[in-house]
Order: C-alpha cells, then sequence, then structure tokens
C-alpha cells in the first residue's frame, strides 16, 4: 500500500473577501475531488483571502498508479488562472515507511 499526498500554496487572483475566497477555493477543491477521486481540503491560511493551502490524499496499491493521479491534480490545479501555483510538496509513503 502507498500514500501519496501533494500540497498546495496557492495565491488567488483579484478576490476581496472570506466569500469570494469560497467562490474560489470550493469549486476548485470539489473538481479534484470528482475528477480524481481523492480526499482533498482547505487545509491552511482559511483566514486568509487572498492565499490558500489545499491538502490532497490518495492510496494506492501501485507506485505508478499513485503518480499519475497525483500528476494529473497538480496539472488540474496549475490548469486554472484564477490562481497562482506558488509552491506544490509531494510525498510518498510506503509499506516500509
Amino acid at each position: 500500500m502507498y500514500v501519496g499526498a501533494l500540497s498546495f500554496d496557492l495565491l488567488l487572483g483579484d478576490v476581496r473577501s472570506l466569500k469570494q475566497k469560497r467562490s474560489v477555493v470550493r469549486p476548485l477543491v470539489a473538481e479534484l475531488h470528482r475528477k480524481l477521486a481523492v480526499s482533498v481540503a482547505e487545509v491552511g491560511h482559511q483566514e486568509l483571502y487572498r492565499r490558500t493551502e489545499i491538502g490532497l490524499a490518495v492510496v494506492s496499491g501501485d507506485t505508478r498508479h499513485l503518480t499519475d493521479v497525483l500528476d494529473r491534480a497538480e496539472r488540474l490545479v496549475a490548469g486554472h488562472p484564477e490562481v497562482e501555483l506558488l509552491s506544490v510538496r509531494r510525498r510518498i509513503h510506503g509499506a516500509d515507511d
């Protein structure tokens, strides 16, 4: 069993309130969950309205499948024009960890 995790640090575009932030973050989180069948949530910078951190996790029995899902998630987030991807942290844990 392998567990992969991504942490996205994002800068949001023309957002001036927490309500506007939610209107950007919620659809992105829902799209990741729907398209990739991963666990995903906003995990940081909740008090700031122009920044957010999104965490994503996936479990697989195959490292190739795990890497493919993580790569697709990263491309999906990077392809959203309303967010700027500041950094991505990737962690993969195996049965020996």
